[in-house]
């Protein structure tokens, strides 16, 4: 199996060209766990079959690193954008794909012919908690009404205020006033099993540096944390101007970059700025698991 190993902003995947390497579908969540491994496979934050759709131009087919299936990812929509400019799979610099039923549109930009930075229209942010899906507390009735922002949770008798979003994903967003130090690694399981997301969350720890930047670390359901995630960084912003701390277009600052995101209010769309990269290639031997190239 040819593979290609691509990032955004260091969100790691490895990319599976779909249109000629045939996966039985029964037999992914175990090769996607198998190829995840950073010791012993060939590392990443989980793989992404990029395959033919009769709704879009391609279709993302997203697996974290535990071989769970992911609805949506903002790094991996932009790689996968590369991927198919860069390989010839297709001439346009306008494209769709589609992942778990959604459709997102994506500019992509050039550098010495090849795909530098891509633009996504990440669609409009989901607020109504049962389509989060988050469970509403007991006593927390406005949350019904308004969202779920600025909303208390207990997380290992403590509690937080957090805003919940999907971005066809879900998402709670914690702003904090130090993320630098934050012991993630300890807290970010708690919150990603919480009983109050019925589906797990993604988890985005964020601190307001000023009305246009913000710094945010992430824990990914399914993988733990990583050096960026590009649907996070769209809920964070949407989190923020909800509650009222940042200006509509804002900068992301992640261990592994800055994205660029902006919410259009008036369109209710948010989009999405960011580099993607390519790392290197390889073929993979299914049944014995050794890197041949």
């Amino acid at each position: 199996m040819k593979f290609t190993k691509m990032h955004g902003c260091g969100n790691d995947y490895i990319y599976i060209n779909g249109f000629t390497e045939k996966i039985p579908k029964e037999d992914k969540t175990e090769l996607v766990r198998r190829i995840s491994d950073r010791h012993f496979g060939i590392g990443g934050d989980g793989a992404i079959f990029i395959n033919p759709s009769q709704e879009a131009d391609f279709e993302m087919e997203m697996y974290n690193a535990d071989g769970s299936r992911a609805e949506m990812c903002g790094n991996g929509i932009r790689c996968v954008a590369k991927y198919v400019y860069d390989k010839g799979l297709t001439d346009k610099t306008d494209i769709s794909v589609i992942s778990c039923g959604q459709i997102k549109y994506l500019e992509l930009f050039l550098k010495e012919g090849k795909v530098d930075t891509v633009r996504v229209n990440m669609g409009a942010p989901e607020l109504r908690p049962e389509q989060i899906p988050v469970t509403v507390a007991e006593g927390d009735f406005s949350a019904v009404q308004d969202g779920v922002i600025d909303a208390p949770i207990l997380v290992e008798g403590k509690e937080y205020k957090m805003t919940c979003v999907s971005m066809g994903n879900p998402h709670a967003v914690i702003f904090m006033d130090d993320v630098t130090n934050l012991k993630i690694e300890q807290i970010g399981p708690y919150f990603e099993n919480h009983e109050r997301f019925p589906k797990r969350t993604n988890t985005e720890f964020v601190k307001v540096l000023d009305r246009k930047t913000v710094q945010m670390r992430v824990w990914e359901r399914g993988t733990g944390e990583t050096l960026a995630c590009g649907t996070g960084c769209c809920a964070t912003v949407v989190a923020c101007i909800l509650n009222g701390l940042t200006d509509e277009l804002v900068t992301v600052k992640l261990l592994g970059g800055e994205i660029e995101i902006e919410w259009d209010r008036e369109a209710d769309l948010v989009y999405m700025t960011g580099p993607a990269t390519t790392v290197f290639e390889g073929e993979y031997d299914v049944q014995t698991g050794r890197i041949l190239s």
